[in-house]
This record gives C-alpha cells, sequence and structure tokens, in this order.
C-alpha cells in the first residue's frame, strides 16, 4: 500500500428508521450506550487506531450514494476502510488490522466466527468502482467483483463489534451487555 495509510470513512448519514420502529425515541446514532452516544463510541475507536478519517454525516439517498461521496471527499487517499457508525464495539486493533492487510489484497473483509463484518477495507485500486456506487446497495457489488478475480482476502478477528451493529433497542441492549462483560 504505497502511498500511506488507508482512511477509515464512518457513515453516519442514516435514517435509523429501524431503531425509531423498534421504539428508539432518538436516532439510533445518538442513542445512549454506556452514557455515551453510539457513534462517539464508534469515532473513539477510530481515533484511537492512528487512521486518518472522514465522518460522512451529510444526508444521502442510499448507502452507495453515502460511501462514493466519503471517497470523493478523501480521493488521495491510499486506500479505505469503510465503517457504518452503528458498529460501537468495534475495536481500534481491528482497524489496524484490516488496514495492515490492505497492503496485500484490493479487498479485506473481516470475519467474526464465520461471519462477515465491518470495516471492509478497500485498496487505492477500487477507487472508481467505489465513486461509480449509488442507491441502497453499499459496495457489495465491489467485493463481488473482486472475488470474481481472486483479490478479497477473509480476515479472522476475535472482535465480535465487527457484527454488533445497532439497528434496533433490543441490539442497544445486547450491545450494552456485550460492554459490560468486557
Amino acid at each position: 500500500m504505497a502511498g500511506g495509510k488507508p482512511t477509515v470513512l464512518v457513515l453516519a448519514s442514516g435514517r435509523g428508521e429501524r431503531f425509531a420502529a423498534s421504539g428508539g425515541g432518538t436516532h439510533k446514532l445518538q442513542a445512549l450506550l454506556a452514557g455515551k452516544a453510539v457513534l462517539q463510541h464508534t469515532l473513539d475507536a477510530v481515533a484511537a487506531s492512528g487512521l486518518p478519517w472522514h465522518l460522512e454525516d451529510a444526508g444521502h439517498p442510499g448507502m452507495g450514494d453515502c460511501i462514493a461521496a466519503a471517497v470523493r471527499a478523501t480521493h488521495e487517499a491510499a486506500g479505505w476502510l469503510i465503517l457504518p457508525g452503528d458498529l460501537p464495539l468495534v475495536q481500534a486493533a481491528t482497524l489496524r488490522a484490516v488496514a495492515h492487510a490492505l497492503v496485500q489484497h484490493a479487498v479485506v473483509v473481516p470475519m467474526f466466527k464465520g461471519t462477515r463484518g465491518h470495516p471492509v477495507g478497500f485498496s487505492a485500486a477500487c477507487r472508481d468502482a467505489l465513486l461509480d456506487l449509488k442507491g441502497n446497495q453499499g459496495a457489495a457489488s465491489v467485493v463481488h467483483a473482486h472475488v470474481a478475480i481472486n483479490s478479497v482476502a477473509y480476515l479472522d478477528v476475535a472482535d465480535q463489534g465487527i457484527v454488533t451493529d445497532i439497528d434496533t433497542l433490543d441490539d442497544l441492549r445486547r450491545a450494552e451487555a456485550l460492554l459490560s462483560a468486557r
């Protein structure tokens, strides 16, 4: 990965409709988890990773549009780690591990006990494909294109935080229990 460290793109422009539908009285990213907003937990892990980062919190019609806007804002980056803002338990060491794996691979997908999680890492070679994203699909098409040419690494990590997103009040309670068990 010549040219430096990849940039963590923290995506925080979703509407959080499932959280509201589950009874949440605030936006899920502002919901309190152990006395601190969900998004702040995510940002604290990103800051602790030592990697450059960008918060994309402007309104966008879909996940693909949000990713494309964040890549556009950081187009000179050596690569990107795409991290939804609703993953408050992700660990800084995991972010660094995905970034390190990008030295050898075009795409890096972290796995926890066989389940894909975030952040998914993309090298600079993926820039144009990421810039072309639109709609609600996110970057799955970019991952699939690289699976086809055998340039995706699946990175096993011992970080349940990569699969612990906050979409409902039950998710928030589960995250609270995991956090207090740490």
